[in-house]
């Protein structure tokens, strides 16, 4: 069972890879952010369960990732809707910041 569960958080983890460099939406890219650390905390999860069996390690790391992925993406959607407001656009490619 150990094979599946990593196999898929592997897999989730190389989307989420995938997206983020090939992305050119800023929220798809806050999107597989997120994937990715959902990864993550599933690899915690289950290596938590394997190896330290009887104390909670993994599972209260991965509700502490879970609180700060909560955060950086309500500071990345923040972000996101300011530059929009600016710019009119989410288009990775089409704005840079330091020229005004």
């Amino acid at each position: 069972m150990f094979e599946y569960i990593f196999f898929l958080s592997v897999y989730l983890f190389s989307i989420g890879i995938y997206g983020l460099i090939t992305s050119r939406n800023m929220i798809r890219a806050l999107m597989c952010l997120e994937l990715m650390l959902n990864s993550v905390n599933l690899n915690f999860i289950i290596f938590s369960n394997i190896f330290d069996d009887r104390q909670l390690k993994g599972d209260i790391f991965s509700i502490f990732v879970i609180a700060i992925a909560a955060a950086e993406a309500a500071i990345g959607l923040a972000i996101v809707s300011s530059i929009h407001h600016n710019k009119k656009s989410v288009n990775i490619n089409q704005f840079n910041l330091l020229n005004n």
